[in-house]
């Protein structure tokens, strides 16, 4: 596939430019958005993100645009299970509602400068020794089994503290208050850094585990550099409305884990496959190509990932039907916007929106479910 530098620049440009206007025409302003917001925007990312494979499919053909499309669809998936654990942060941090959205957009600008990152030193992983591919797939059988064996996420789950959020805690100061959408204020002359800051760095964090599954499972299905960095940015990119419009409902996908897990399986298979399509190392077939087992071509995977997420969506939809009807209700309390998986309110919007009066969760007063103090509380300063 030949991408021509101008076509990287545009696309590099386009994308910074979403994220730039996403910026200043949702998040500058904090508010909680409203359903039908985040279901008209995140309907504009996903179309912008099939306009976009169409492009590819009539510039480059259907090989590209299928492995596009493949790639795209099983990004977004695994952000939508990436999701559960953002839940998780907003709720231990007790995050104000109206600040959600500068925590994920700026968690998400940073998950894609390090996707690309990790993007790059992949395909050139990949250039320079094809047994990567052993790695990759063995990787992803691994991650599949271990998907399946844990069965997603606990309704009583908690998020627990990784080791960078607390070396941050113990290297920088930081206020036991929100302070407005501050990163970064001043108490009593010296500089602090707020809960909204360790919030973000959370989610930031988080997100280098994610890119851990998500950048070996697009490898299987493209080793095109620019169709892996497009289908990861347009994931990405609408992943704060995502979160805002499914949020609540996330607990009710009770069966996405396992298809997740079915859907990295195959692509270990298929990367384990290529593999020994590839092989170079002395000791499999005296580093002969071994071709018994054909390659399993686009199509068929793009076929295997729609087929597996609708099963799973079915399933899940109609095991939240029996529960409804034998008396189970939802834990998440998705008709409060407010409250977190377990029903508690971490902030309603309503408390929050215009960041001027103060707000906490129902947990302890300490940094991670503290209170907000408004833009003009600035006493000590």
């Amino acid at each position: 596939m030949d991408v021509p530098f101008w076509v990287w620049a545009v696309t590099v440009g386009a994308i910074v430019g979403m994220l730039v206007f996403d910026f200043y025409g949702h998040v500058r302003t904090p508010h909680a958005p409203t359903l039908r917001e985040s279901a008209t925007w995140s309907a504009i990312y996903v179309g912008i993100a099939v306009l976009f494979g169409l492009i590819v499919l009539w510039a480059y053909g259907g090989t590209y645009g299928g492995e596009y499309f493949a790639g795209y669809i099983t990004e977004k998936s695994l952000s939508v299970d990436n999701l559960f654990v953002f839940v998780l942060i907003m709720a231990s941090f007790a995050v104000p509602r109206a600040l959600q959205q500068k925590v994920l957009l700026f968690g998400i600008a940073f998950a894609l400068v390090l996707r690309t990152i990790f993007i790059f030193v992949g395909a050139a992983a990949i250039e320079n020794f094809s047994w990567v591919f052993y790695i990759f797939g063995g990787f992803l059988i691994y991650t599949a089994w271990a998907q399946a064996r844990s069965g997603g996420h606990d309704e009583d789950e908690e998020f627990k503290e990784n080791l960078l959020l607390r070396l941050t805690r113990k290297a920088v100061p930081t206020t036991d208050d929100y302070h407005g959408d501050r990163m970064v204020t001043k108490v009593q002359g010296k500089r602090y850094i707020t809960p909204l800051a360790i919030a973000l760095v959370a989610i930031g964090s988080a997100d280098i585990l994610f890119a851990v599954d998500s950048i070996p499972a697009i490898f299987g299905l493209t080793q095109e550099t620019y169709l892996v960095f497009t289908a990861n940015a347009f994931a990405l990119l609408g992943l704060r409305q995502l979160f805002f419009l499914i949020d609540g409902l996330l607990d009710r996908l009770v069966y996405l884990a396992y298809g997740l897990a079915v859907i990295l399986g195959f692509i270990g298979v298929k990367l384990l496959i290529h593999a020994l399509h590839e092989n170079e190392l002395p000791f499999i077939n005296g580093g002969e190509h071994v071709t018994v087992v054909p390659e399993i071509p686009t199509w068929l995977s793009l076929t295997v990932i729609l087929v597996t997420l609708l099963i799973t969506t079915v399933a899940s939809l109609a095991k939240n039907r029996r529960d409804r009807i034998e008396g189970y209700t939802s834990p998440t309390g998705a008709a409060d916007p407010g409250a977190d998986r377990t029903g508690r309110n971490v902030a309603a919007p309503g408390s929050h929106d215009g960041l001027d009066t103060p707000g906490h969760g129902d947990g302890p007063p300490d940094p991670r479910n503290a209170p907000v103090t408004s833009r003009d509380d600035r006493s000590g300063e």
